[in-house]
């Protein structure tokens, strides 16, 4: 294993200069800086984890909070962590991952220990009982969402609202004129969690702006709960010609009621989607969507929290504009 030592004989210098260099404690000339870099990427050599630490004040590991809990899609979750730990990477950095049933003792214990440098909190509620302590941390944080009041905060997100009102707005260029929001369980929306709740109210201000006819409809994510929801709407309101469909374990089992019920798709019932782009693609019939940009948006909010560590202004709201891509699954209304 090569030795701080190695590095110092190789470049010429003493090893004190090595670390130095690498703890950036002291002004070093930059001819010294590259002599010392150069003889490091040759020899290969990698500061270890624990010295690295005591010599910059830094752990360069990131905390992500993981909504693990009931009616939240796990699979789409994990889209996220997993661009969270690969942008870290790039950094440097590792990720210590905590869940959401550790709340408020969770992001103490991290915040009061030498543990993580930064933290990045999902499933942001509308009212999150975790804000009063994240803006009362001495860490940078960044949130995966958007609560009611994001003053003073670091967010970033899909724009759910945009989202829902973008999927009516496709149905009503489409001629439908009754539509439904079959949204995610009823505990996500009695926690206000931000996501859902700015889909219903984009879907909601969409259908009253086209003069539509709407409502939003939570579903508990089980094949069994999709097919009951289904068969209730059709009957009803035997006119419904559109289905927004916001609840990504239940995407296929929607499609599949509607069938068992005699609806064709898209013939007499389009279907349009948020959820991943992947899940879209490989459904039967391949289902227009909204996209959820998962990766951009774990690797995003890593390179905010990159710039808030080196002092860098960084924007407090980013919303990633949502796209819609048409496929198979809508069509024009039957008249």
């Amino acid at each position: 294993m090569v030795k701080i030592t190695d590095v110092a004989r190789h470049a010429g210098v003493s090893p004190s200069t090595v670390s130095y260099v690498l703890s950036g404690k002291r002004s070093i000339s930059e001819e010294t800086r590259r002599r010392v870099r150069a003889s490091i990427r040759e020899l290969g050599y990698r500061p270890h984890a624990g010295a690295r630490a005591l010599a910059s004040s830094r752990s360069n590991v990131l905390a992500l909070m993981l909504p693990l809990r009931s009616g939240i899609a796990v699979p789409v979750v994990m889209r996220f962590a997993v661009s969270v730990v690969t942008a870290a990477r790039r950094h440097d950095h590792d990720v210590l991952l905590l869940t959401q049933d550790e709340g408020d003792d969770g992001l103490r214990r991290v915040a009061d220990s030498a543990l993580v440098d930064a933290l990045i909190v999902m499933d942001v509620q509308m009212d999150d009982p975790r804000l009063p302590l994240l803006r009362s941390l001495d860490r940078p944080s960044v949130l995966i969402g958007f609560p009611a009041d994001a003053g003073d905060l670091t967010c970033i997100d899909l724009d759910f609202h945009a989202a829902g009102a973008v999927c009516v707005e496709h149905l009503a260029g489409l001629g439908h004129r009754e539509v439904a929001l079959i949204g995610s369980p009823p505990e996500v929306y009695a926690r206000r969690t931000g996501f859902a709740q700015r889909v219903a109210d984009g879907f909601g201000a969409a259908v009253r702006a086209h003069g539509m006819t709407g409502g939003v409809h939570p579903c508990e994510a089980t094949p069994e709960a999709a097919r009951e929801l289904v068969g209730r709407l059709l009957a009803e309101r035997p006119g419904l010609t559109g289905v927004l469909v916001h609840n990504e374990p239940v995407v296929d089992a929607v499609v599949r009621a509607l069938r068992s019920a005699g609806r064709r798709v898209p013939e007499d019932v389009s279907v349009v989607a948020i959820c991943p782009d992947e899940m879209a693609e490989h459904a039967e019939p391949p289902l227009t969507c909204v996209a959820i940009p998962a990766e951009e948006v774990g690797g995003r909010a890593v390179d905010l929290l990159m710039g808030k560590l080196g002092g860098t202004a960084v924007p407090s709201a980013t919303l990633l504009p949502p796209t819609l891509t048409p496929r198979a699954s809508s069509a024009a209304a039957a008249f």
